[in-house]
């Protein structure tokens, strides 16, 4: 459904009638901060989603950050690297970006979207996973001909965690960057095998516990062969997840690169 608010009628009677309009709609549906959830006001903070307070504790990933895992850290480099936790390890994805840490409002903002079902802070989200968009490393996706050569694939839910979920916290956030991005989303992996809870496992559990969980949907290869990935999710935390899934999109698919876009990092 179209949303009123981005998609005023310009002039004549539209004009007059959107201010009126809006504070209806504000009426009806207040905005609310994305994190804490009091009302928005009408100085500009709705613009970003969060209450002032909030705003002001929001996290941005800056350089230097490790040039696979997107982890940053203090420190003079200017050349890239690897940080010490992905020195010796193997990710089948090419590299990870977030624009944000995931901590205080953010985080708070993605356990209420992910969690207490609240879908309506889907747009919210997916403006700070777009904000990981102006990497320079992905230069090539904002090129005329990018939606030939580029594509948005979820990272996938199980049937059974999805039912209990009500919807895949991933598919909706890749759906609104596809939109924004110009890209074609590709909800084409599966999680064929339901797996326990990741939250307390480290890498090597998380690994074990991910072996043969994702296979390839049907017309995976005819979507995905010779195309650059964006791998979407909402948190990165040690990689193991969208290690997996790149590997299946890399090797059954026959995927050029796997970049993973999170709204945050862990």
């Amino acid at each position: 459904m179209t949303n009123p608010r981005q998609n005023p009628t310009a002039g004549g009677w539209g004009h007059l009638l959107q201010k009126p309009l809006h504070a209806l709609l504000d009426l009806i549906y207040p905005l609310r901060c994305a994190a804490c959830a009091v009302r928005l006001t009408d100085s500009g903070d709705a613009r970003t989603d969060f209450c002032p307070g909030c705003a002001a504790e929001l996290v941005p990933v800056k350089l230097p950050f490790c040039d696979t895992c997107g982890e940053p850290f203090a420190g003079g480099m200017t050349a890239p690297f690897k940080c010490p936790n992905c020195a010796g390890l193997r990710f089948d994805f090419d590299f990870a970006i977030s624009a944000w840490l995931s901590t205080g409002p953010l985080r708070q903002a993605i356990h209420r979207f992910k969690y207490q079902r609240c879908l309506h802070l889907r747009a919210a989200l997916a403006r700070r996973l777009h904000d990981a968009v102006a990497d320079s490393r992905l230069v090539e996706m904002h090129a005329p001909d990018a939606a030939e050569r580029w594509c948005v694939v979820p990272v996938p839910l199980h049937s059974r965690r999805r039912r209990e979920r009500g919807f895949n916290q991933s598919a909706e956030l890749a759906r609104l960057l596809a939109r924004a991005t110009g890209l074609p989303f590709r909800d084409l992996l599966r999680r064929s095998r339901y797996t326990t809870a990741q939250a307390r496992l480290d890498r090597k559990e998380r690994l074990a516990n991910l072996a043969g969980a994702f296979r390839p949907a049907r017309q995976a290869v005819r979507h995905l062969q010779g195309k650059n990935v964006l791998l979407i999710d909402d948190v990165f935390t040690t990689g193991s997840t969208t290690h997996e899934c790149a590997a299946v999109l890399k090797k059954s698919t026959h995927a050029a690169k796997v970049i993973v876009l999170t709204v945050a990092r862990g």
